[in-house]
């Protein structure tokens, strides 16, 4: 008898990892399917995945505040087979207050979507303007596109912002505080945008027209029978 047991004993004991292995193959006890631990990781992978766009993301970004305002939204339509397919389109301008600025304009067919893509877009085609001491434009510029003209000024302390329109939303995003615009043509904001991106790309400040001339930024501010000390103080307030 005591044979006998020992027997039924070992031969269930070799049968029980059986058992177990069964709901980790291909069907369970069921019948059904049973998810085995490759597809639990296949699943944490994908998860990881969206953790991981989401981190760059906010690198790219950076951290920082951005201004962003909306210009203009439009309605726009597609002909296609069978009628017509509306949509918004987005115009959109984004800067950080301090010298940078971009703008971008995308189409969807819901309008937080749209401007969704214009900020993205913008961000991606921001440019750095030199500003005098933080609040103005080094110099006068025009800039043109298409059938827009604008004319810009820089203005003492206090002036304020004497802009419409489009051209607002840019300083203001700019961190330009002081500054005399003026438009003529086309009141397009696209081409008014554009004609003042063109204008702000030419400008210099005299840190870079220096270095270009190997020159010192004294000597270039103390031109027009100008006081060398007050040059020297002008030249040792630029920072950009």
């Amino acid at each position: 008898m005591a044979d006998e047991n020992t027997v039924q004993q070992a031969a269930g004991a070799e049968g029980a990892p059986q058992q177990d292995a069964a709901p980790q193959g291909g069907r369970g006890p069921r019948g059904g399917r049973g998810r085995g631990q490759g597809g639990d990781r296949g699943r944490g992978g994908r998860d990881g995945n969206r953790g991981r766009r989401d981190d760059r993301r906010g690198a790219e970004d950076g951290g920082e505040e951005l201004i962003e305002k909306l210009v203009h939204i439009n309605r726009v339509s597609k002909t296609v087979k069978g009628g017509k397919r509306f949509g918004f389109a987005a115009l959109v301008v984004v800067g950080d207050g301090k010298g940078r600025v971009g703008f971008g304009h995308g189409k969807a067919r819901e309008v937080p979507e749209a401007i969704s893509k214009a900020t993205a877009s913008a961000k991606k085609a921001m440019v750095r303007v030199p500003l005098k001491d933080g609040r103005t434009l080094h110099h006068d510029g025009n800039g043109h596109f298409g059938a827009g003209r604008v004319t810009l000024r820089s203005a003492p302390q206090g002036t304020g912002i004497i802009a419409g329109g489009p051209m607002r939303a840019i300083f203001e995003s700019l961190g330009v505080a002081d500054v005399v615009t003026k438009s003529v043509g086309t009141s397009n904001p696209y081409n008014m945008i554009r004609a003042t991106f063109e204008a702000l790309t030419d400008q210099t400040s005299p840190k870079s027209v220096a270095q270009r001339r190997g020159k010192k930024i004294a000597d270039l501010l103390g031109r027009g029978g100008a006081d060398k000390g007050v040059a020297e103080a002008e030249a040792a307030a630029v920072t950009e």
